[in-house]
């Protein structure tokens, strides 16, 4: 399993010959002007929920690859409803995908259209490869339901928000990264504008500290579980 940072909330994920693309914020991003696109491959675009710094390109790329949209039963019915390729789930449900089994779990934020139209319930991804299992999280704040998660699925990588001000913090991230039992961790949705940004050898030094991996990855750059 292959993992990009395309910047914010963004996330490439390359499984088994399948391109996922998680949240497409990038032509909107100064910080990720040098990601083309117009070359990223998707044959499934997944959504954790419909404000416009998480959908901003998928009707563009969904149109040139025709990737199928999985998202809540609102924003995948709003892009069905337009001719995109979709899969509607909703929390708590699974789907066995061709690449892996995906389950739309819980997240505590809002979900609104730019429009300001309903955009469901926000949520965030488990999923379960032939191999390796990633939890992205979406923008959330710290819930005791992600004490559900080991439950059901040992994971190999938490995508966490540790921005603030919008979701999470850094120190919730380290309480997240216990209640899934999961302490090597891809940080996400930090430093895009002002209200987020924080100090990066701070944020890694309290993780280190509780004996947790932060990973802090450059736009564009990638790792391999």
């Amino acid at each position: 399993m292959k993992i990009t940072f395309y910047g914010h909330a963004c996330i490439g994920i390359e499984l088994n010959e399948v391109h996922i693309l998680v949240d497409p914020f990038i032509s909107g991003n100064p910080k990720a002007s040098h990601i083309d696109i117009n070359t990223l491959k998707a044959d499934y675009i997944l959504l954790t929920h419909a404000h416009q710094d998480h959908i901003l390109d998928v009707e563009a790329i969904a149109k040139r690859t025709e990737a199928v949209i999985v998202s809540n039963y609102e924003i995948a019915s709003h892009y069905g409803n337009k001719g995109f390729n979709y899969h509607p789930m909703n929390h708590g449900g699974s789907w066995d995908f061709e690449f892996g089994t995906v389950k739309y779990v819980i997240a505590l934020h809002t979900s609104s259209f730019p429009d300001g139209s309903y955009g469901g319930q926000p949520g965030g991804f488990v999923i379960e490869g032939e191999h390796k299992n990633i939890y992205i999280a979406g923008d959330t704040a710290l819930t005791m339901d992600m004490k559900l998660i080991p439950m059901r699925t040992k994971l190999d990588l938490a995508i966490l928000p540790i921005g603030d001000n919008f979701t999470m913090d850094v120190e919730d991230a380290i309480i997240a990264s216990d209640f899934v039992q999961c302490d090597k961790v891809l940080g996400y949705h930090f430093d895009t504008f002002g209200y987020i940004e924080i100090n990066h050898e701070e944020a890694k030094r309290k993780f280190f500290d509780k004996g947790k991996d932060l990973m802090l990855l450059e736009i564009g750059a990638s790792i391999e579980l």
